[in-house]
């Protein structure tokens, strides 16, 4: 995750402490393996039977619980969408343009008979360069369609005056993502397949010689990994906020044509640019004047093919699929075209499909269970900054207030995307359309520049299966899609949706109290609210759980990343945490009765287990500890859960056990 970050005041109404009506058991236990003890391996325990009746499916690196409600929800989609084209929907409507994308990335005849000819505007305007501001011109016309060589551009909140919009520029343009794959020589194996992707490709659009054309783009990105900014280097906010003006940027890196990029996408310069990576961008001005122009059009003209190679005929896509899913990620199958194409739409008409989706299938009831359940777990949270005895008096007051202000977006945006400007237009090609789209995304973005911060702008689309905390509007955002089982389950006890869609929820408050949001205060400012004692505690903490993660061995010779995955980490164990503590609440003293021989407690964790239920290739493994800020599932229950004294008293975990950590090696945060 990557991912620009992102709810009501606190509700003062008591949470019922009412059980719901219990009309199912909502835990399968036939997704238990009891042939393995709980103090062994919890994860093994609680999710081994999920596991063998999931086996891995061809079309996926991964899958999981959240892969089973994604794919509940795709066919849901799918329902919709075909129903629109069955309608008629009016033209110009936002139905007719999910329509009419749709399918036409459903026609494989038209895309096979168009070939490489949708790519060749974009090549020729490459081609073109001949000076440094023709390269600033297709470089920003490039950055516009969503395609980021040598660095990328968005309009977001100041980080230090987050009522105001402000540009960001920051490092991009590695094709396999992050640097490692590129100077590390464990993976000159990827790095090889990469470059024969290269030529593949480069031979689909008829270039003359396809190998020299994949040798020259390579040679760039080997340049620009070498001085990239590594995944873990990328998480520290402070070192990448360095404001400078427009003038400033020109005169500090003179060998790009800032002025033309600026003037290409109708920018009028700003006084205020904050630049992420300043060492980058003084390399990249470097290598500016010393690559040659013909080598720099290789490598964009790469950049562009491979971005747009999954909107093009079958050829294209099996070439990238071929290296990006097979090669790096282990997928054995490609997913269905209907799947690939609802997945574009979806993508880029997020609202417009966020719309038809919760009209059909997000009761408000769910909407109004989320609200009380998060005003709980509020309270609980508060509980916990109050008994903190290595944080001072002084730093916990601010914290609550923070708390206080959080802003809770559940279900769908209160104001919906205007889509009315956009066209979609059928004669052109599938590629074509999804590039003039990702203009008008981008015209749209930047459009805000200098403008006030909407506060009210949703970053995920209600058909996401997943959540947000976002720093600089200090809102935590559940998407309707998310608030089904196995994470939310109204039928379901107390301890099973506290267990799942509870975590999840504390989870994302606690972010804003993790590493990286503990430096934004309640208003969004990044700014120093802690002390310094505060501060120097934290990090001392926050080092034992590095640790931890980092003893961990995904695979034979490859260890997890603690501090790439630090953030997330501090969260998943603040979010269990605060949600035993919620749960506990909840019981207003009346302690319900065990169900399916287990206790509340027990089914609390074995809820949290459940979610993380996955079955992956041991290429993802791979892939997922080089690029995500994420723990594998496995140790997000295994790693996490061995610092907390409620799991090992719900399970009966004791000294011996492999499960168990010795106290004085354990490390509570929140």
């Amino acid at each position: 995750m990557n991912s620009r970050l992102v709810c009501l005041m606190l509700a003062l109404a008591a949470f019922s402490c009412r059980q719901p009506e219990i009309t199912e058991s909502a835990l399968d236990m036939a997704n238990l393996d009891r042939t393995v003890a709980p103090g062994d391996d919890f994860y093994q325990y609680a999710t081994g039977g999920w596991q063998a009746a999931h086996p891995l499916k061809p079309e996926y690196s991964r899958y999981g619980s959240f892969n089973v409600l994604s794919d509940d929800n795709e066919k849901r989609l799918k329902q919709l969408f075909e129903s629109l084209g069955s309608a008629s929907p009016v033209p110009g409507s936002e139905a007719q343009k999910i329509d009419d994308l749709y399918r036409m990335g459903l026609d494989s005849a038209r895309l096979a008979a168009e070939g490489a000819e949708p790519l060749k505007k974009g090549l020729a305007e490459i081609g073109s360069i001949t000076d440094s501001r023709s390269l600033a011109e297709v470089v920003a016309r490039m950055h516009s369609y969503s395609v980021f060589p040598f660095f990328g551009g968005y309009v977001g909140a100041d980080m230090t005056d987050s009522d105001r919009n402000v540009l960001y520029i920051s490092q991009s343009g590695l094709g396999m993502g992050d640097r490692d794959y590129y100077t590390d020589t464990a993976n000159a194996g990827i790095k090889d397949a990469y470059r024969q992707y290269l030529s593949r490709i480069f031979a689909l659009t008829g270039a003359e010689n396809p190998d020299s054309a994949a040798t020259d783009a390579l040679e760039v990105e080997d340049a620009l990994a070498r001085i990239s900014w590594s995944s873990v280097e990328l998480r520290d906010v402070k070192r990448s906020y360095n404001p400078m003006s427009a003038k400033d940027l020109k005169s500090t890196y003179p060998n790009f044509d800032y002025g033309a990029w600026f003037r290409e996408l109708e920018i009028n310069e700003p006084d205020k640019i904050i630049v992420g990576q300043p060492s980058y961008m003084a390399a990249l001005d470097s290598l500016f004047a010393a690559t040659g122009t013909d080598k720099l059009k290789r490598y964009m003209e790469a950049q562009y093919i491979s971005e747009y190679s999954t909107l093009l005929g079958d050829d294209f896509y099996d070439a990238h699929f071929d290296f990006f899913q097979k090669k790096m990620a282990g997928v054995k199958e490609q997913q269905p075209r209907w799947k690939r194409a609802l997945g574009t739409a979806s993508d880029l008409l997020p609202e417009a499909v966020g719309k038809l989706y919760v009209q059909a299938y997000f009761p408000q009831e769910s909407k109004d269970a989320m609200l009380r359940m998060i005003s709980n777990i509020r309270a609980a949270l508060a509980e916990h900054i109050d008994s903190l005895t290595w944080m001072t008096d002084s730093t916990k007051m601010v914290a609550k207030e923070k708390l206080e202000a959080i802003v809770v977006k559940v279900g769908y945006p209160d104001k919906w995307k205007d889509y009315s400007t956009l066209i979609i237009n059928p004669t052109l090609s599938y590629m074509e359309n999804v590039r003039n789209i990702c203009a008008w995304n981008m015209a749209d973005n930047l459009s805000r520049l200098e403008k006030p911060v909407d506060r009210t702008e949703w970053l995920m689309s209600p058909q996401t299966v997943n959540a947000y905390y976002n720093p600089t509007t200090n809102e935590i955002c559940f998407p309707a899609a998310i608030l089904q089982p196995p994470f939310f389950n109204p039928a379901a006890d107390d301890a099973v949706n506290y267990g799942a869609i509870g975590v999840v929820i504390s989870h994302e408050m606690t972010h804003g109290f993790d590493d990286q949001g503990r430096h934004f205060d309640k208003n969004g400012n990044m700014t120093d609210w802690w002390k310094k004692e505060d501060e120097e505690t934290f990090r001392k903490m926050t080092d034992v759980l590095v640790a931890q993660f980092d003893s961990v061995y995904v695979l034979p010779g490859l260890r997890a990343n603690g501090a790439l995955c630090l953030g997330e980490n501090i969260a998943d164990q603040g979010g269990l945490r605060v949600a035993y503590t919620a749960l506990q609440n909840s019981f207003g003293g009346v302690r319900p009765a065990d169900i399916d021989g287990f206790t509340p407690e027990q089914r609390f964790y074995l809820s949290y287990a459940n979610i993380w239920a996955m079955n992956i290739t041991d290429e993802e493994k791979a892939r997922l500890t080089k690029l995500d800020v994420h723990s594998l599932g496995e140790n997000r229950v295994n790693v996490t859960l061995r610092n907390l004294q409620t799991f090992f008293d719900a399970f009966g975990i004791v000294e011996g056990d492999p499960m168990f950590r010795p106290e004085e090696e354990r490390v509570v945060i929140w």
